[in-house]
C-alpha cells in the first residue's frame, strides 16, 4: 500500500468536502452558519420524502450507516451541540464530554424508534437552537468550550462544524437517493 488516500472513498465520505476549522469567521460567515442551520431540518425533510422502510435499513453508502442510523445520528450530534451552546454561555470554558457515535447509532432506539421521530427531534432542537444563535451578541462567539479530542473551540468554531455537518449528512441522503434512482 502507498499510503496515498483513496479519493473516490473520501468522495463518498465527505461529498461536501471535509470541515475545515478555522481560527476566526467573519460576521457574514457566522450569519452562513446561522442560517445553514436554520434550513436543515426542511432540507432533511426533503431528502428523506418518500423512503420507505427498505430505504431505512440501506447503507447510506458501502460500509457506511443506514440512512435510519444516519438520521437517528444527525438528532443525537445536534442535541449535543444545542447542549455544548448552553454550556459554553453559561459556563467559563466547559469541559464537554465526547460520545462514542458509532456505539449511539448500534442503540435499541436507532433501530426501534422510526427516523421520523428523530427528523422531528432534530427540527425541535434547530428550533432552540437557531433562537440562541439569532440572539446572541458578537461577543458570545468568541466564548469557549474545551473538548477533550479537539481542543479549545469557541462557539463561532462549533456553529461552523454543525452547520457544515448537517449538510454533509443531508448530502449523503441526496445522493443515496439519486444512486436508487439510477439503479
Amino acid at each position: 500500500m502507498s499510503g496515498a488516500p483513496d479519493l473516490a472513498l473520501d468522495d463518498h465520505r465527505f461529498p461536501i468536502g471535509r470541515f475545515q476549522r478555522q481560527a476566526e469567521y467573519s460576521a457574514p460567515q457566522r450569519a452562513g452558519h446561522i442560517e445553514r442551520l436554520a434550513a436543515q431540518p426542511d432540507l432533511l425533510t426533503a431528502a428523506m420524502s418518500g423512503l420507505d422502510v427498505q430505504d431505512y435499513a440501506s447503507p447510506y453508502r458501502a460500509g457506511g450507516w443506514t440512512i435510519r442510523q444516519l438520521v437517528n445520528h444527525m438528532a443525537d450530534s445536534h442535541a449535543n451541540a444545542y447542549i455544548r451552546v448552553k454550556l459554553a454561555l453559561t459556563e467559563d470554558e466547559p469541559l464537554i464530554k465526547p460520545y462514542d457515535q458509532d456505539a449511539w447509532v448500534r442503540l435499541a432506539d436507532s433501530e426501534l424508534v422510526s427516523p421520523l421521530v428523530s427528523l422531528a427531534m432534530f427540527t425541535a432542537v434547530h428550533e432552540r437552537l437557531v433562537a440562541i444563535l439569532r440572539a446572541m451578541e458578537p461577543a458570545h462567539f468568541a466564548r469557549t468550550l474545551r473538548h477533550p479530542e479537539n481542543g479549545v473551540m469557541t462557539l463561532d468554531m462549533l456553529v461552523g462544524l454543525y452547520a457544515w455537518h448537517g449538510d454533509h449528512h443531508v448530502r449523503h441522503i441526496e445522493r443515496y437517493r439519486a444512486t436508487r434512482a439510477e439503479g
